[in-house]
């Protein structure tokens, strides 16, 4: 099935839940209100307030035609913006007046509308709004600054009637009703189609709504009014032969997309990724994190371990055979808004996608051994660094962020190998350690070390162990493992000085490429300038460590000494370097120290 078969299965199975998780009811939408006033039962005022912007937003009855209005005039039938509702502009005023009146007089009124339609008609709106303080008038009588405060969105609110229904507009369901009844009798005539989404006979919709997705509120997922254009010539000669879609269906799928959109939409540089489960169970979002632990996990076992319960705990939750649905919009223009990626899959399928990859693309940080987020991933390897509320990150620019954001959630759920060019952008810049600030440093090398793991498991199907591993038959491995040993023996010098960085650092992108040559150099200067500075026990410990890493370089073929590394010389590196700071190694060269004294 497809995106739009799914979100009117999503409507249906929603529609049986609580008010509060429902999406909006067919010829209804959602959106932000900015003024509610307040009048009795014959239509007197009372008061007017501003709503607050943590409110939630607000349901309003619309039209086919009002819904996806974007210029010209077309009002919606109750609750609209004060250039339609109050008298100033009389072809939008007209319009909206019109529009009531219909529906107040008609079989399918509604007490609340005669009282809104009666205080609408006495053309006190401005006057009582500025009366409120909620406006400003110039000294022609009109709105100052027109251009604003004519497109805030006005509610209603009618208290007196004793009818047991809620005051509020926007919480009466039989006013919904009420409008779902006399638009479905006002169009009883229109065509009817074969609609391409339900397989039953509708009306056809002869527009689709805007504002899926808020970031892009013009935009429409489907549209076809291009006569002069290219979105259909050539291949049909109306609209009607490209696509055929009744009314109700259109208003289902479409409300329960803005609903999952603002509910549980993620954006990433103007992307709108989405993640749900059609009959309503919870399921993980598939870019944010698959298990969040409640204490750090240090050891690889460990981690696994908590990995494996989060799975089974999530599988004994959700049926298998649930089905999950991925879905990524974006807005190519202003006025279209384009899916670009779709993927349904069985819950059991998703879940496993999940665990494998952090399972795989995983490595040490600062709160334990985690998988680096996907918008980590893209930060590290293609943002600058920047300051923000005090502290250096890495930032994308959102065109990058969104086109890679997607590649990496591709890679995710459809298990594609990871992007060879991501890994190697990471081996640059953790290679480059000069260029960034300590922290941010750090964590380009952990997310380096994730992805490098990930990369090989997905190309050569090598698993990389997160231990140290001493007799590892990779020469880069070993050249990194002697990098990490040049620079701890000359940091054991600096005593608390933090901020000076060391030879093996600075000299880190050369060593990439020459590491031999760069490795003499370095060794060269540790043997004048450092190695007298350390006590016997640490000197003679690190002295060991570097032969054992030489007699392994050793075993490869001497033209292999000095060629570039590989990307896995960072792997090495890092566990070394981890191991030198460990309890184990510290003592070991107290002991060394203690044996040298006692000779």
């Amino acid at each position: 099935m497809g995106l739009m078969q799914r979100a009117v299965e999503t409507y249906d199975f929603m529609q049986k839940q609580t008010p509060d998780r429902q999406p909006a009811p067919i010829s209804h939408m959602t959106t932000r209100a900015d003024l509610e006033i307040t009048i009795n039962e014959t239509g007197t005022f009372c008061s007017a307030n501003a709503v607050s912007k943590d409110e939630p937003k607000t349901v309003i009855p619309t039209t086919e035609s009002s819904r996806g209005r974007t210029s010209g005039v077309c009002a919606h039938p109750l609750c609209d913006q004060l250039q339609y509702v109050a008298a100033y502009n009389d072809k939008k005023h007209t319009a909206y007046v019109s529009q009531l009146e219909k529906w107040t007089y008609s079989e399918e009124s509604h007490p609340k509308l005669l009282p809104i339609l009666t205080y609408v008609k006495g053309g006190t709106i401005l006057s009582d709004l500025e009366r409120c303080r909620l406006i400003k008038r110039d000294s022609q009588g009109g709105l100052e600054n027109e251009e604003k405060s004519g497109k805030l969105l006005v509610r209603w609110r009618v208290i007196g009637l004793d009818d047991n229904t809620p005051d509020t507009c926007f919480e009466d369901s039989t006013l919904f009703d009420s409008f779902i009844r006399f638009y479905q009798k006002e169009h009883s005539e229109d065509p009817v189609c074969l609609c391409m989404i339900s397989g039953e006979h509708g009306r056809r919709a002869e527009q689709h709504p805007k504002g899926i997705i808020p970031i892009s509120g013009n935009a429409k997922l489907i549209s076809s009014n291009d006569t002069s254009g290219f979105t259909y010539r050539g291949r049909f000669t109306n609209e009607e032969q490209a696509l055929e879609i009744s009314y109700e269906a259109s208003q289902k799928a479409h409300n329960a997309l803005q609903w999952l959109a603002s509910e549980q939409g993620v954006i990433y540089g103007g992307r709108t990724f989405l993640c749900w489960n059609p009959q309503g169970h919870e399921v993980c979002h598939v870019v944010g994190a698959f298990a969040n632990f409640s204490k750090p996990q240090r050891e690889p076992t460990n981690y696994q371990a908590q990995l494996k319960k989060t799975l089974e705990g999530y599988q004994s939750q959700l049926p298998k055979t649930a089905g999950v649905v991925i879905a990524a919009f974006d807005a190519a223009t202003s006025g279209r808004l384009s899916l670009t990626y779709y993927n349904e899959l069985q819950n059991s399928d998703f879940l496993q996608r999940l665990y494998d990859w952090d399972n795989t693309c995983c490595w040490y940080t600062y709160f334990g051994i985690q998988s680096p987020p996907l918008w980590q991933i893209v930060n590290c390897a293609f943002g600058t660094q920047r300051e923000e509320k005090g502290k250096m990150c890495m930032k994308t620019d959102d065109r990058v962020m969104r086109q890679q954001i997607q590649r990496l959630i591709a890679c995710r759920v459809d298990k594609r190998r990871f992007p060879a060019d991501i890994m190697q952008s990471l081996v640059h810049r953790a290679s480059s350690p000069l260029g960034y600030e300590a922290n941010v440093r750090k964590t380009i090398l952990s997310t380096a070390c994730a992805v490098i793991r990930k990369y090989h498991l997905d190309r050569e199907k090598e698993d990389w162990d997160m231990t140290l591993q001493p007799n590892k038959e990779d020469r880069s491995y070993q050249f990194g493992r002697l990098l990490a040993i040049l620079e701890k023996a000359e940091r054991d010098t600096f005593g608390n000085d933090e901020t000076r960085e060391p030879n093996a650092i600075r000299q880190q992108s050369v060593f990439c490429q020459r590491p031999l040559y760069a490795a003499n150099n370095i060794e060269g200067q540790l043997e004048r300038a450092y190695f007298p500075r350390l006590s016997p026990g640490s000197r003679m410990f690190y002295k060991k460590l570097i032969g054992e890493i030489m007699e392994q370089i050793g075993r490869f073929p001497e033209e292999q000494w000095n060629q570039p590394l590989r990307e896995t010389y960072l792997l090495g590196y890092y566990l070394q370097r981890n191991a030198l700071y460990t309890s184990k190694h510290q003592n070991t060269m107290e002991e060394n120290d203690h044996d040298s004294t006692e000779e």
